[in-house]
């Protein structure tokens, strides 16, 4: 990790000075015009007007967390900002490289200018600035880190290794990071908030099988397999035989849609491990008195 955050540094640890301190920002004054001029403060700074910046096209973080966000905009309110943000010029306006959320927080404060380091660069290079960013602040989420390198090989024409070169990681690093995207929607939500693990994904990625790869995403998230767990049940559903067993996804549908109605019916969960040939159900319970119960359902008694 510290190797990584260290490639991280050099692409944009020297644009943005990490040891400046910047002044709580004052409340807005009455004679205080939103369309001042924009003007040179110390070390270099500028305070611009909100109203002139503008959120980069290319932010990779597609969610704002309101909880976080909310935390920063107390922290700038009792401590000041503790580190400007670094913006382009765009025509008459700014266009933000690195900052969109203490940007967000000045907007809530109501504040009219907000400390900023004005410097020049070309479309690629601000995409990557702000992918180096959130990656150095490890706040993106695994699918929002791939879609940030799609958007610089696909928007700026860039190679795989170019692309790793740009943000300080390897390309091993981008290109299986890149592979999640190829997993179906309802699997990258998952990733995307949280609920399944990049080791989760990369069991799912090789089962060919979109049906089910789905089954077996949901059947991790409910029951809250770990990695392991989910390693070991692909390997029980190939038949231990280490070849991959492909489902159509009718049939997937349907051991799905029976498994939920065992699990209702006898208030435990069930799986199914099943093959052409033979399977076997799979009744979970907790202690001697839920195996009693479970038997009652079944019409049994010990």
């Amino acid at each position: 990790m510290a190797t990584s955050k260290s490639r991280l540094g050099r692409g944009l640890g020297a644009l943005i000075s990490s040891g400046t301190t910047t002044p709580k920002p004052d409340a807005p004054s009455a004679a205080a015009k939103p369309d001042a001029p924009v003007e040179a403060g110390p070390a270099g700074y500028r305070e611009i007007p909100l109203h002139q910046i503008e959120p980069n096209p290319y932010q990779p973080r597609r969610e704002m967390d309101s909880e976080q966000l909310h935390e920063l905009v107390e922290s700038i309110r009792a401590e000041g900002l503790l580190q400007p943000v670094v913006v382009r010029p765009v025509g008459d306006k700014y266009q933000l490289i690195a900052g969109e959320r203490r940007w967000r927080a000045f907007q809530q404060l109501k504040l009219p200018s907000i400390p900023a380091r004005v410097m020049t660069s070309s479309d690629a290079s601000s995409a990557a600035l702000a992918l180096i960013e959130n990656l150095q602040r490890e706040g993106l989420n695994p699918i929002d880190e791939a879609h940030g390198y799609a958007s610089l090989i696909r928007d700026f024409d860039l190679t795989q290794e170019a692309t790793a070169q740009r943000v300080g990681k390897n390309r091993a690093s981008v290109a299986n990071s890149l592979r999640l995207l190829s997993l179906e929607p309802e699997i990258q939500g998952y990733l995307g908030k949280n609920l399944l693990s990049v080791g989760h994904a990369k069991v799912l990625l090789g089962v060919e099988d979109s049906a089910e790869r789905l089954l077996l995403a949901r059947r991790s998230l409910e029951g809250g397999l770990s990695v392991r767990a989910l390693e070991e049940l692909l390997k029980h559903g190939r038949g231990g035989t280490g070849k991959r067993r492909r489902m159509p996804a009718a049939t997937a549908a349907a051991l799905t849609d029976i498994e939920k109605k065992l699990t209702s019916h006898l208030g435990a969960r069930v799986s199914l491990r099943h093959s052409p040939r033979r399977g076997r159900i799979v009744i979970e319970y907790k202690g001697n008195e839920d195996l009693q119960r479970v038997l009652g359902r079944m019409g049994l008694t010990l």
